[in-house]
């Protein structure tokens, strides 16, 4: 009898592991598919970032580009610069050294350096003056206008 009460014991024991290994694989299945899709996302997840950094770049050398040429000596040598022409100029726009100056991104007194001959205007600040020389009045007064 023992025999009996053994062998039904362990028929028991192999049909309920049979039952929980069906059970089980649906979701051992499940959990290896969810841990593919993580994967999958965490790969997404890389690629986008890196594409949004390279976005966060590229707006601002663009636009450095498009606003001015790249500093070169050569172009700045190209501008023919004199002080009495600088304050003429100046003059016929109507503006102060101080208005002049932050049209130019400079300081009022640098402006007036330039004119008096103290100081020379550098590279950059040449760049900006030949831009000024196409500008009218009105226009100058508008770009003020807009900083404020």
């Amino acid at each position: 009898m023992p025999d009996i009460a053994t062998a039904l014991k362990a028929e028991i024991q192999r049909i309920a592991r049979k039952e929980i290994r069906v059970q089980t694989e649906a979701i051992r299945k499940a959990s290896a598919q969810h841990r593919r899709e993580i994967a999958a996302l965490k790969r997404q997840i890389r690629t986008l970032e890196q594409s949004n950094r390279a976005l966060r770049k590229t707006p601002r050398a663009r636009a450095a580009t498009a606003t001015e040429p790249p500093p070169t000596d050569v172009a700045a040598r190209a501008v023919r610069w004199s002080a009495k022409g600088f304050q003429a100029h100046r003059a016929r726009l109507g503006l102060s050294a101080e208005a002049l100056g932050r049209l130019l991104g400079v300081s009022g007194q640098s402006v007036y350096n330039w004119e008096r001959q103290k100081a020379t205007p550098r590279a950059e600040q040449l760049r900006a003056i030949a831009g000024l020389r196409t500008m009218s009045r009105r226009q100058a007064e508008a770009r003020l206008a807009a900083q404020d």
